[in-house]
């Protein structure tokens, strides 16, 4: 069995603004950086930390994890929903119910999203049995643990407005 603790990265100045980033690299906000340090000091007893490749999640890992022994490992596949010709979009224009199944325009589908979390999954199953491990990525990313974990409704998680906390944990 693997705990694994799911981070989202920490506010940006995208998510203050409304905007839906998708593949954009995105930016900390000043809040963001704060957050950042408090998830380091709450997450410092995971063997290690598997991110996001996209660069807000980088810079959250790199500020919570600054000086410490934890091993960082970033992943493409834990990459938030590629919403296509719409990322950088206000997030109101997002219709995400309706790209559970059907790709965003020139983008993917959270049905894609839920595929690349499983075979992360499946790839930390079998190199980190009986560890603690931390992930930080984003709201697809969840709804995609909450989806393959826990059985919830790819199609409720999705619709359910997104509420932030000091993570998640799940047992794999």
């Amino acid at each position: 069995m693997i705990e694994l603790v799911y981070e989202t990265h920490s506010l940006t100045t995208d998510n203050e603004h409304d905007i839906a980033t998708g593949w954009l690299p995105g930016e900390l906000s000043a809040d963001g950086r704060r957050q950042a340090i408090s998830l380091g000091q709450r997450r410092a007893d995971v063997s290690a930390v598997f991110a996001s490749d996209l660069r807000r999640a980088v810079e959250t890992v790199e500020i919570a994890f600054a000086g410490s022994s934890v091993p960082v490992l970033l992943d493409w596949r834990l990459r938030e929903c590629d919403y296509g010709r719409l990322n950088g979009a206000p997030a109101a224009t997002l219709d995400r119910a309706a790209h559970v199944e059907d790709p965003f325009p020139d983008g993917e589908s959270y049905r894609d999203v839920v595929a690349r979390t499983g075979a992360f999954i499946a790839d930390v199953r079998g190199r980190w049995s009986g560890r603690r491990i931390c992930v930080v990525s984003h709201s697809a990313n969840l709804w995609a643990l909450q989806h393959l974990v826990l059985g919830a409704r790819l199609e409720e998680v999705v619709a359910a407005p997104f509420e932030w906390r000091e993570g998640w944990e799940f047992r794999l």
